[in-house]
């Protein structure tokens, strides 16, 4: 009995805040799915939802990949900040003349701001106690 063979996968990695996706994109009509959720179920917000294709509108790519996502940690900014990571990461590794186009649009670099540690002496990062002078 012959094994048949797996569509073709294309994987990526994209990361944001303390969120850490892991993406497959597939040939298929366009499906997203996020932690086995259909994105309009994941994410509220049209702006996420938004986000989450940019990768896809700025390659010409809408409607010509399903995409299957793993990810957690973080909030829903985050999350959908690495999956438009991830999905770029993966659309480059599908056809390497995505890249100029990503590149160019930013997606591919990985933003770096994190939460900025809480300091001794101070009751966050940088909120000082309360001052009073008695």
């Amino acid at each position: 009995m012959a094994k048949k063979a797996a569509a073709e996968r294309y994987y990526g990695t994209g990361r944001r805040k303390k969120s850490v996706a892991r993406v497959y994109i597939m040939p298929g009509k366009g499906k997203i799915t996020i932690n086995h959720r259909d994105i309009d179920d994941y994410f509220g917000l049209e702006t996420l939802k938004k986000i989450v294709r940019q990768p896809f509108e700025a390659t010409d790519n809408n409607d010509k990949f399903d995409v299957l996502v793993n990810v957690h940690g973080g909030g829903y900014t985050g999350q959908a900040g690495a999956i438009r990571h991830g999905i770029s990461r993966a659309l480059v590794k599908a056809d390497s003349e995505n890249r100029p186009v990503l590149k160019a649009e930013g997606f591919l670099t990985r933003d770096p701001r994190m939460k900025e540690r809480k300091k001794y002496g101070l009751k966050a990062a940088r909120r000082a106690p309360q001052f009073s002078k008695r």
